[in-house]
Formats: C-alpha cells, structure tokens, sequence
C-alpha cells in the first residue's frame, strides 16, 4: 500500500512531460491525503523503485 510521507530534505528539480489524466489522479490523491502533488509523485516514485522487476 502506498503511504504518503513528508520526510524529505535534499531535492533536484526536474521537468516531466505526464499525460494529463495520470496529473488528475496525482492532484485527487494529493486532496484526499491533504497534501502537495510532488510528494505524491514521490511516493509513487518510491514504490515502483521498489517493486520493479529486476
């Protein structure tokens, strides 16, 4: 399952082009965690990192 965290303190900016429908998604789930979309997206980063097939 994937948890929202806030626990992080060194950040890169990166420019990623996202299909628009995965962006509502990332905004809905930032709503209902009452937190940002970049840390949502880091999240998700996270757990297919984790979870891929190596």
């Amino acid at each position: 399952m994937l948890e929202i965290k806030d626990e992080y303190n060194d950040f890169v900016t990166k420019t990623f082009r996202i299909p628009k429908e995965i962006i509502n998604e990332l905004e809905e789930q930032a709503s209902l965690h009452n937190t940002s979309v970049n840390k949502v997206v880091i999240q998700c980063l996270e757990y297919a990192l984790e979870n891929i097939e190596k």
